[in-house]
């Protein structure tokens, strides 16, 4: 009786964290389903009649606020932005982990400059975009959101790398192999689950960047980070909270499904190198 005493409260705590954790996420869902009048009546977290009716009034807004048109440029962006950030530092991680090229200024360069306040960076960024022209496009914004994930990746990189046997290149060398066809045939297979879980680190800290978002881009390229915020006064006559709620629900769906999907994959990538035998 002990253990299915002991896995009930396992579970209990489980969910009340998760309750816990998720409590902003679970309120926005539940205001997005309420009515207008609603909301103002009923603050707590039961639904007395659910509407769609909020969604529907987003996608209504598409003439001054086209949601559609802000989805797709924060995931053409974050795509962008994520597989240069995996190109780039994926060979650079392998140079250092095996040849030790920067390991010691290089990767704790790398590493500081992203705790650095990004806004640091703003007024020279704009400049520089004005002057070669990528403000307000997608690949100028994919570029800067490459950039800001560039430490992150190299670091998971250049650790997992690390922990790879050296003995499998080796052979491979003895074979004839270069080091390009080592790293394309024998260290990107073995690293599928670091390249994973980094692609949707990168993808979601791309796809929540609201500081470079606001700054470079006006109309064609605004991401939803920033053009959620435009929902909240779109009726001119105060903030719509059960239209903002949607909004957001929409804007998390994209990173949360992709999370969801490759969670294990993280999960392998972040405990590799935990035990070694």
């Amino acid at each position: 009786m002990r253990k299915p005493f002991v896995d009930t409260l396992r579970w209990l705590a489980f969910i009340a964290a998760v309750a816990i954790l998720n409590f902003p996420v679970i309120a926005t869902l539940v205001t997005s389903l309420k009515s207008e009048a609603e909301i103002m009546t009923n603050a707590s977290l039961m639904i007395e009649a659910p509407t769609l009716g909020n969604y529907a009034a987003v996608f209504a807004m598409a003439d001054r606020f086209d949601i559609l048109h802000f989805l797709t440029n924060s995931l053409v962006a974050s795509l962008i932005g994520s597989v240069l950030a995996i190109a780039l530092a994926f060979p650079a991680a392998y140079a250092m982990a095996r040849f030790g090229v920067g390991r010691t200024w290089l990767l704790p360069l790398a590493v500081n400059l992203r705790a650095v306040p990004l806004i640091i960076f703003a007024i020279p960024i704009y400049l520089m975009y004005q002057q070669v022209g990528l403000l307000d496009t997608r690949f100028g914004l994919a570029l800067i959101l490459c950039l800001v994930n560039v430490p992150l990746v190299l670091v998971l990189f250049a650790s997992s790398i690390a922990d790879l046997p050296l003995e499998i290149e080796e052979a491979g060398r003895v074979d004839g192999a270069g080091t390009l066809r080592l790293l394309v045939y024998v260290v990107a297979p073995m690293s599928l689950n670091v390249v994973a879980a980094s692609t949707v680190l990168a993808f979601i800290y791309s796809w929540n960047e609201f500081l470079f978002g606001l700054m470079l881009t006006t109309n064609s390229a605004t991401p939803v980070s920033v053009g959620a915020s435009f929902f909240f006064a779109a009726s001119g006559g105060g903030v719509r909270w059960g239209v903002a709620a949607a909004v957001m629900i929409l804007a998390t769906l994209p990173p949360l499904v992709l999370g969801l999907l490759m969670y294990r994959q993280i999960g392998r990538s972040m405990t590799a190198g935990a035990v070694k035998g």
